[in-house]
């Protein structure tokens, strides 16, 4: 029996609602489709900033990727990349880390298409602390402008005929990380010499109202880049699964932070990074 105008539309609204509620992110266990098998994955692919390099991990200032959480090949990291091979991925499987010291979300798309290029069937995505790791509050990048970055990537992705899974993570607390090592001198030394993230961590020691707010402001911003990188996500429902705030809402500790520039993730932070995501990617959760 053919169905009315009128019925139709009924049905049309009811779909629509069991999806969005009252303009809410819709649920991730609705809306994710089934991903590739991991014993089919052959290519995964590491995008985002210095954090996916590992940087600090090693000697000095340098990148080392060998301790990445996403593609690292250290042991006792247990990355992505480890753990996908665990589940019965082939040992011949290929890794890129296309991932960018001081990259923001402005660089994503390049890394993307990069990804594209190498047929990544599981790309992870970190980036959005050095859009508000800047000099000045002023010069981090407007929350629209960021959401629009992320945007651009996943879509160029979403076009990859090697049709990958994207795992997104949220972007650690600035605020935390400030909070853990504003009493070390030898923190407050580095952070000042190397002019590491001075929105956040310039004048470390002061109480004073105008650096209370402005670091306020930056952590505001960052909360912003994590609704924006869930929305953006959600968007791609059958590619893309957000980690839920896991990193931004984990109360990092001192181990977890390198001693180099006590910015970046020690070695013993790439571990828990790799820990805390991996049980909400496709693959686990």
């Amino acid at each position: 029996m053919r169905m009315s105008i009128r019925a139709r539309r009924a049905l049309a609204t009811l779909a629509a609602s069991a999806i969005i509620v009252s303009g809410s992110v819709f649920s991730a266990s609705a809306a994710h489709a089934a991903p590739l098998p991991p014993d089919n994955v052959q290519v995964m692919a590491g995008l985002g900033d210095s954090i996916t390099q590992a940087m600090s991990t090693c000697s000095g200032l340098s990148n080392c990727p060998a301790n990445s959480w996403s593609t690292g090949t250290t042991a006792s990291v247990g990355s992505h990349l480890l753990r996908l091979r665990a589940t019965a991925a082939p040992d011949t499987l290929v890794a890129y880390n296309n991932a960018v010291i001081g990259a923001n979300s402005s660089g994503l798309l390049a890394q993307a298409q990069k990804a594209v290029t190498q047929k990544a069937q599981y790309v992870t995505i970190e980036i959005g602390a050095n859009d508000a790791c800047t000099r000045t509050v002023t010069a981090m990048t407007p929350t629209a402008t960021f959401k629009a970055n992320v945007q651009n990537a996943l879509a160029a992705l979403s076009q990859s005929t090697a049709a990958p899974q994207v795992f997104l993570a949220s972007i650690p607390s600035l605020q935390r990380l400030y909070e853990v090592n504003k009493s070390n001198l030898s923190a407050r030394f580095t952070w000042s010499l190397l002019g590491i993230c001075q929105s956040m961590l310039a004048n470390p020691s002061s109480t004073k109202a105008a650096d209370v707010q402005r670091r306020a402001a930056v952590q505001a911003r960052v909360n912003e880049y994590n609704v924006a990188l869930a929305e953006v996500c959600a968007g791609f429902p059958a590619m893309c699964r957000y980690d839920g705030g896991t990193l931004a809402n984990y109360v990092f500790v001192r181990t977890d932070i390198s001693t180099r520039d006590y910015f970046h993730p020690s070695l013993a932070g790439q571990t828990k990074v790799a820990a805390l995501t991996w049980p909400t990617t496709q693959w686990m959760s």
